[in-house]
């Protein structure tokens, strides 16, 4: 069962699973503070370069299973054109209605 991207807690995060279904880059990026930051499995990634690879340049498509955290920790069917789909937990630190760091990775 999947939670529609409209009934997510955290409006931040809501806005953020609607800019990557939508294919809206900009919307995105606009919900990010000044000098945030990302991960990938770990690994600290330029997030400018990420999403641009990742999601934006290869069609991503969230599907959310769950969450947790206040609506800030995800667990969700993620799919793009490079990797096909893949279970994936996400976790975003949000101040002032801005994403300052986003950390994804396999679950």
């Amino acid at each position: 069962m999947t939670i529609a991207t409209a009934k997510l807690s955290d409006p931040t995060v809501r806005a953020a699973v609607t800019a990557i279904n939508d294919g809206d880059r900009q919307a995105f990026v606009d919900l990010l503070a000044p000098g945030a930051t990302m991960s990938d499995d770990g690994t600290d990634r330029d997030p400018q370069d990420w999403i641009d690879r990742e999601i934006f340049t290869v069609r991503g498509h969230m599907e959310v299973r769950s969450e947790s955290a206040g609506g800030r920790t995800l667990i969700a069917d993620y799919r793009n054109e490079t990797w096909g789909e893949m279970r994936t937990a996400w976790h975003f630190t949000v101040e002032d209605g801005r994403i300052s760091h986003f950390a994804t990775g396999q679950a």
